[in-house]
């Protein structure tokens, strides 16, 4: 089956039909959701994921990017209430998935590193707010699913795995960005394998994944990584594309590139590395 890459486009339309055929136009047979004014009513839910399904494009994602447990009580239960409501969304659109970070107990930044990050306290904490969201959803179509990140517990497959599992409940599945699965060199020079080895682990449960190149960075005698452009890094993106193939019908989504110029030179390198690697798409 045709790999579906997918990025965001930059055509100015309301038409989701018009949308999904710009889609195909760049290559991609995946798409992220449509913005919330195009969504405003069951019929044009609808519109959409028929529109899509026309042209054989799947929504891959629909975001949450909220902090289920923010410091403030009331905000901490907005957001799992929103949460749910996206992932209900990406329900009647048949995406792929509804994807958020796990958290952070961080009171001054929603998604930033904290202490506790790899604690039991905030492991507990995560299993308790995502199966209040699941039991206030109860997905059927589409699966809530959490990024991997640098900076707490889900970096790796093994927690992944025990996180799902501690949750307990149906609709739950995996979100891959390899970029976020790396924070020392070791496991950086060896990228290749460590991506084998997380699709390996994690292969059934994979809904969508994040496409981004990385770069090691030791000035100052420290350790940075360093977002950068598909081709311009050090992430064996041959690797990458050629794991998320042998999965059944998985997105592959650009993301985190400041204009349409620098998109569409990472989209042409992705869709090379394709070619050279005999995958369709």
């Amino acid at each position: 089956m045709p790999m579906r890459l997918g990025g965001p486009i930059f055509l100015k339309s309301d038409d989701p039909a018009e949308l999904a055929k710009e889609h195909r136009r760049l290559g991609y047979r995946a798409a992220y959701c449509p913005p919330d004014s195009m969504l405003k009513t069951q019929a044009d839910i609808a519109r959409v994921r028929e529109a899509y399904a026309a042209e054989d494009v799947c929504i891959a994602e629909v975001g949450a990017w909220v902090n289920p447990l923010d410091a403030d009580p009331q905000k901490a239960k907005d957001n799992r209430q929103y949460i749910a409501q996206r992932l209900s969304l990406a329900d009647e659109l048949d995406a792929r998935c509804c994807v958020d970070i796990v958290g952070s107990l961080r009171p001054d930044k929603w998604d930033g590193t904290h202490i506790s990050g790899y604690s039991d306290e905030f492991f507990d904490a995560v299993v308790e707010a995502f199966r209040e969201i699941l039991d206030m959803a109860k997905p059927t179509r589409t699966a809530m699913t959490f990024e991997t990140m640098p900076y707490y517990f889900l970096d790796n497959p093994e927690d992944y795995l025990r996180l799902l599992a501690a949750i307990d409940r149906p609709g739950v599945a995996v979100h891959i960005d390899m970029c976020n699965c790396f924070s020392n060199p070791r496991d950086f020079y060896n990228n290749a394998a460590v991506t084998q080895r997380t699709f390996k682990h994690l292969r059934n449960l994979i809904r969508s994944c994040h496409l981004k190149d990385l770069r090691l960075d030791d000035a100052g005698g420290t350790v940075k990584f360093y977002e950068t452009v598909l081709g311009t890094g050090s992430l064996d993106i041959a690797s990458y594309l050629k794991c998320v193939d042998a999965l059944p019908d998985c997105p592959i989504m650009l993301e985190h590139l400041p204009d349409e110029a620098t998109y569409d030179t990472a989209r042409k390198y992705a869709l090379s590395v394709m070619q050279q690697c005999g995958i369709k798409g």
